[in-house]
């Protein structure tokens, strides 16, 4: 299965045994639609993600990022300590893709090209308007 979402927060490494760690990281699913009287309609879905394979992704998963997932989705239920029954969604990382652009460094340029630079399209001579012979 793959989801898109954003983090809503940044990555955490979580020491399993002594040689297994976990990157544990949540997602926010946004997803709309108008209702019947035409109002816009959001819901948001949260999904708490694992990702088993390395910890050196954990750096790059801030918060905010948007990213595309592939992998197995599970519903988890339970009783919290008040006795209530709570369930989330977890999400068994598999692969990971970034999508978006990055956050702009302090002081480095936005563009790399002139601010004032014009394009200018090329001047067409009177043989480029031959009939087409369809």
């Amino acid at each position: 299965m793959n989801i898109i979402g954003r983090l809503t927060r940044d990555a955490q490494v979580r020491n399993v045994s002594e040689e297994q760690q976990v990157v544990n990281f949540s997602v926010a699913l946004n997803e709309s639609y108008r209702n019947k009287e035409g109002e816009r309609t959001d819901i948001v879905t949260y999904v708490d993600c694992a990702y088993w394979r390395t910890t050196k992704i954990a750096q790059y998963l801030t918060k905010g990022k948007l990213v595309e997932l592939s992998g197995r989705i599970s519903p988890r239920a339970w009783v919290d300590t008040d006795g209530q029954l709570r369930a989330a969604l977890n999400f068994r990382t598999s692969e990971i893709k970034f999508h978006g652009g990055g956050k702009k460094e302090e002081g480095a340029e936005a563009s790399t090209k002139p601010k004032n630079s014009k394009a200018v399209a090329p001047e067409r001579s009177a043989a480029d308007n031959d009939d087409l012979p369809f």
